[in-house]
């Protein structure tokens, strides 16, 4: 016989803990069910497990992964519990390990599957739980997991062209800044010690070369601390709602920049809520989950502004076009898909459209990028090397 810690309610609803003698589990679970108590947690008293704070440990190709395996396992039959306790044991990564057996022993005490996964609002966030309680409300569960898997895949790639758009420029700069800073602090004092040891008269561009050399030698700490704490600073400043909306709103109207990130905004949107809808969200809930996910606070607020209006009745294109954050062509096709009664459908469409012009997108500013780029390093590298060169050219022609 092992003793199980146990935490649950009684039938009127008072919070009830304690402790049990028992062959195993289910057999604990089904004497605390006798006794009218609802369990929330179980676990074999000297193996509990300590849940580490979750820290974004899981990745969201993890959960794709997971939602996968756990949606062919409930197409072919098996129960629940199985799938969970099968999941946990094959899981790689250990964080999702322990959510996943806390999540089996709180679907073993009566809880919903959908309020197991609530308790970790940063694995399963609530796109995810509002999906998988309608999956359980309508008996489709596999194919509501089937779509959340596809879902989580397109907003990987999704977020990975941002990614793989962004690393080029920041590695380019990165190594400028890095070479720039050694030819400063190392090559350039020891051309200036030669000048100065042979009396040249120096050209203004070496001066200032040799002047920004001696800045850099002596005030570099102050240099390194102003550029971490401006960074730490527009962090902070991001954080709060109207730093978010400032500085999301400048991102917006970046040349090139914010033409692609506008058009990643309209590709999540329409994808998310494709996917609330057709999984029998209501179109309010999907809106407020939405909102919340759409990863930009102009686009956010212009959401929650739509979800006022359609909830005074009025549809979902109206006040969509009307907040000026959405392309006409969206709000056109939004509007055929309501008056068909195809709006899943039509936005599953426009979101594939802008995902394949997100891709374009990615591919046309990496192509811009990279001749600026070589320009700016030609200039600045070059610069400086002609800006040491003029004194030898003055002392070659007095020589002459």
């Amino acid at each position: 016989m092992s003793t199980f810690a146990w935490k649950g309610r009684s039938r009127s609803g008072e919070s009830r803990d304690g402790t049990l003698e028992a062959s195993n589990r289910e057999e604990a679970v089904a004497a605390l069910r006798r006794q009218g108590i609802v369990v929330s947690s179980i676990s074999e008293k000297g193996k509990e497990i300590a849940l580490p704070k979750l820290g974004g440990s899981v990745s969201k190709k993890e959960i794709a992964v997971f939602t996968r395996q756990f949606s062919v396992m409930i197409d072919a039959g098996l129960p629940l519990v199985q799938c969970l306790e099968i999941l946990s044991s094959q899981a790689t990564n250990r964080v999702m390990q322990q959510v996943l057996v806390d999540v089996r022993t709180s679907v073993e005490g009566g809880s919903t599957l959908a309020d197991a996964m609530r308790k970790h609002p940063k694995i399963f966030d609530d796109l995810y739980c509002n999906m998988v309680a309608a999956g359980e409300s309508g008996g489709i569960l596999d194919t509501i997991l089937q779509r959340l898997s596809l879902y989580i895949e397109k907003i990987v790639k999704l977020r990975s062209a941002i990614r793989g758009a962004m690393i080029y420029p920041v590695a380019v700069m990165g190594i400028a800044v890095v070479v720039v800073w050694i030819i400063l602090t190392w090559v350039i004092p020891v051309f200036g010690d030669l000048f100065t040891g042979l009396g040249a008269e120096l050209p203004l561009p070496t001066r200032i070369t040799i002047g920004l050399s001696h800045f850099l030698q002596r005030w570099w700490w102050l240099i390194l601390m102003g550029v971490v704490g401006s960074v730490i600073g527009l962090f902070q400043y991001h954080k709060t709602q109207k730093g978010k909306r400032v500085i999301d709103r400048l991102l917006l109207k970046i040349p090139v920049m914010g033409i692609l990130l506008k058009k990643v905004a309209v590709a999540r949107f329409c994808r998310t809520l494709a996917t609330l809808t057709s999984s029998g969200v209501p179109i309010l809930d999907g809106l407020d989950i939405t909102a919340r996910t759409s990863g930009n606070a102009i686009v956010e607020d212009a959401i929650i502004n739509v979800r006022k209006e359609v909830e005074q009745g009025r549809t979902i294109s109206e006040p969509l076009g009307e907040t000026g954050v959405f392309p006409s062509m969206v709000v056109q096709m939004m509007a055929v898909g309501e008056q068909t009664g195809a709006l899943d459908t039509m936005l599953s469409k426009i979101a594939d459209f802008y995902e394949d012009e997100v891709d374009e997108a990615t591919q046309n500013l990496l192509a811009m990028l990279e001749p600026v780029m070589i320009s700016f390093l030609g200039v600045i590298i070059g610069g400086i090397v002609i800006s040491m060169y003029l004194p030898m050219f003055s002392l070659i022609s007095k020589i002459g």
